[in-house]
């Protein structure tokens, strides 16, 4: 409990950070998709819209990362990254938990308030509260795509972060792989790779019924490139759970900095 009390800053922060996020993608998919946007016919097709979607959102992923608040929490904004961090030994259970609520509290109060604000017009069903749902080809590529992405972006992150001359970049890789997933997996499994960040979308679009794609699919890609990165590297590699880690921050990890 003492340290539940010392490090609440910290998950309260996260809840903020992907509340933020949630906030930036309904309010671009608003103006992007919705029919009363000028910009709906500008970027009609697919593909038009998925290129500025994916570019705001890895701009917004890489901003959070580098901003004081992502520097302060480590910017997780994923149950699944902070699971896999818990498995690498580098965040205390109590923290795990404390960050796990905090994100799924935040992504939903996220996309509640950027619906509130914004008059309702995400519920529209062009937009459907930025749901993730399975794409045409079924819930099986589903989940083997949103395995493989989040496998990927947390190798990525692994080795950007442990690598002194690339670790500054490991916000900006992420981001950059935020953008392209939007822009390229997007049709598979409406690229979530986040728990978190689904949930509370899906709830309000009653699209419950994939909702276990996204709670097992990114953990399980994520924990396998931990395993993956442990074997080749040893876990003693890792230095912190943070993505990005200025020398002058508080940091609550097991951290090797």
């Amino acid at each position: 409990m003492k340290r539940l009390s010392a490090h609440w800053p910290e998950y309260a922060i996260e809840a903020i950070c992907l509340g933020l996020f949630m906030i930036s993608a309904a309010g671009v998919a608003t103006i992007l998709q919705h029919p009363d946007s000028p910009l709906a016919g500008l970027v009609a097709g697919s593909v038009l819209q998925r290129i500025p979607m994916g570019i705001a959102m890895g701009l917004t992923a890489a901003a959070l990362i580098y901003s004081p608040l992502g520097a302060r929490s480590g910017a997780h904004m994923n149950p699944a990254v902070t699971l896999t961090f818990l498995r690498l030994g580098k965040v205390a259970p109590i923290d795990a938990a404390g960050y796990i609520t905090a994100q799924f509290v935040g992504g939903a109060a996220g996309i509640a308030l950027a619906t509130w604000a914004l008059a309702g017009l995400p519920a529209h069903p062009s937009i459907n509260y930025v749901a993730t749902v399975p794409g045409a080809a079924g819930s099986g590529i589903a989940f083997a795509a949103e395995m493989l992405i989040s496998f990927l972006m947390m190798s990525v992150v692994l080795e950007m972060s442990n690598t002194p001359r690339f670790a500054r970049f490991t916000g900006v890789g992420a981001g950059v792989l935020v953008a392209i997933y939007i822009i390229v997996e997007a049709p598979f499994s409406g690229m979530s790779m986040n728990p978190a960040r689904t949930l509370g979308s899906n709830v309000l679009a009653s699209t419950l019924s994939t909702l276990w794609i996204y709670f097992t699919a990114p953990p399980i890609g994520m924990l396998l490139a931990a395993e993956w990165y442990a074997r080749r590297h040893g876990r003693a590699r890792v230095r912190c759970a943070k993505l990005h880690h200025p020398p002058a921050t508080r940091c609550i990890f097991a951290c090797g900095h």
